[in-house]
Formats: structure tokens, C-alpha cells, sequence
């Protein structure tokens, strides 16, 4: 049986953000950076992983997938949807939040399954007409921005809902991890809650027709393979059949 294709999207940062060991003639270019676990979980559930580069046509790429990762990174750009920058905004990395928009209404105008992660899964929000809360204190909730923990190691638990999608891959009740220091406020249009934190932040959703599955938390970071991953590589075995 065929392998999909997901591909799966990355940073782009400048190389002096590796420190003065750069040689000088270096400093001024770019790199792409991806995390080896996105690409290894997706390699374990039995996909083929592509880490995407932002170099040519969206639509283009995206012919070429089965499926799509939106991975985690920096804030989105708070005027994505209309709101001012709150004061403890972090970095905002305005090309890729372009990009990674684009690749996902291009992901679903041509049908093909997407896991959002994180970040992700704020873009998602924010892409079908939500908000986002821009920031929520370690010691607010259940302790989201979980910065200073290894990211491998559970912080709190999930509820999943009921007769979802994300409940026939995932346990009523999870132990996840917490890198964020931002929430869904305002739920996207079209989007249906599948997991809650204990202190009721939106920890989980997918699409109403049941091709996008988003999480906040880092599920590269835990079994591998996590769950979602199988999600996405049957769901996207079952598009080429």
C-alpha cells in the first residue's frame, strides 16, 4: 500500500540566531529550521515526511502532498484578527504566518487531511475567523506556558470529547504537555471542540467535516507515534484510494 506524502511546515530564521560561532560571511543569510520529531512521528505511523520549504508556489507544493503539518512555533501576528499586540507578545514572524495560511486554505481547497500542532492549531483558529487570548500567566489555569519543563514530560491533563473524531484515536482522558502561552478565545467558524484542559482552555478541535485535527499541545513530543499522526496518515491513505 502506498505511503502519503505529508508534508510539514518549518521556521526560517536568520543564521546570526546561532551566536558569534558563525563566520562572518555567513551572518547575514537565512536557514530553515525543523524539528527532527515532526518528521520521525510521521515516518513511525507510516507516512512519508517532507519538510516543506517556502520557495515556490503554494498551490503547487500542495499538489504534490496527501497530507499537511502546521507545527509549532512563534506567535501569530495579532492583527490576523484584529486585535492590538498585547504587551507580552512574543516574536511574530509575519512571512510564515503568510505561508503557512496559505498552505492551509490551499490544503483544503484541494481536500487533503491536516494535522495542526501548537501554533498550528492557533492558525487554524485564526484562519477560520477566530481570536486568539495572547497571553495566560504560568501561574493562571492549569499552567500553560510550561517553557522551563522538558517538553516530553506531561503538565496537565485533557478531556476529549465524545463522539469526535479525535475520540476514536484518543483516550477520554490525556496527560499532554504545555508549551503556550496563548489560547483560543473566540472558537473558528466550522470548527468543533474536541478536548478541554481541566481549567477549560480549548485544548483540541477539528474540522466539521472531519479532515482537519488540531491540538495544542506537542504530541511529536510524546508516544511515538502519537495517535494524531496515525490519524493523519490513514486519513490521507484513505484520499488516494
Amino acid at each position: 500500500m502506498a505511503r502519503p506524502l505529508i508534508g510539514i511546515t518549518g521556521r526560517r530564521w536568520p543564521v546570526s540566531y546561532l551566536g558569534e560561532n558563525v563566520v562572518r560571511a555567513m551572518r547575514d543569510l537565512t536557514f530553515d529550521l525543523h524539528f527532527s520529531d515532526y518528521p520521525r512521528s510521521v515516518a513511525l505511523a507510516g507516512g512519508l515526511p517532507i519538510e516543506l520549504a517556502r520557495d515556490a508556489d503554494v498551490d503547487e507544493i500542495v499538489g504534490h502532498l496527501d497530507g499537511l503539518i502546521l507545527s509549532g512555533g512563534a506567535d501569530l501576528n495579532p492583527e490576523l484578527y484584529g486585535h492590538a499586540a498585547d504587551p507580552n507578545l512574543g516574536d511574530v514572524e509575519v512571512e510564515r504566518d503568510e505561508w503557512e495560511l496559505a498552505l492551509y486554505r490551499a490544503a483544503r481547497s484541494r481536500g487533503i487531511p491536516v494535522l495542526a500542532i501548537c501554533r498550528g492549531f492557533q492558525l487554524v483558529n485564526v484562519a477560520s475567523g477566530g481570536t486568539l487570548r495572547q497571553h495566560v500567566e504560568l501561574d493562571e489555569g492549569a499552567g500553560h506556558p510550561q517553557w522551563n519543563v522538558d517538553g516530553r514530560t506531561a503538565t496537565h491533563h485533557a478531556e476529549v470529547v465524545a463522539n469526535t473524531v479525535t475520540s476514536k484515536y484518543l483516550e477520554s482522558h490525556l496527560e499532554v504537555n504545555s508549551l503556550h502561552h496563548q489560547t483560543v478565545d473566540q472558537l473558528g467558524d466550522g470548527l468543533v471542540v474536541t478536548a478541554y484542559a481541566p481549567d477549560g482552555v480549548i485544548e483540541g478541535f477539528e474540522s466539521a467535516d472531519g479532515q482537519v485535527l488540531g491540538v495544542q499541545w506537542h504530541p511529536e513530543l510524546l508516544t511515538a507515534p502519537d495517535p494524531t499522526f496515525r490519524w493523519l496518515v490513514e486519513a490521507a491513505r484513505a484520499s488516494l484510494t
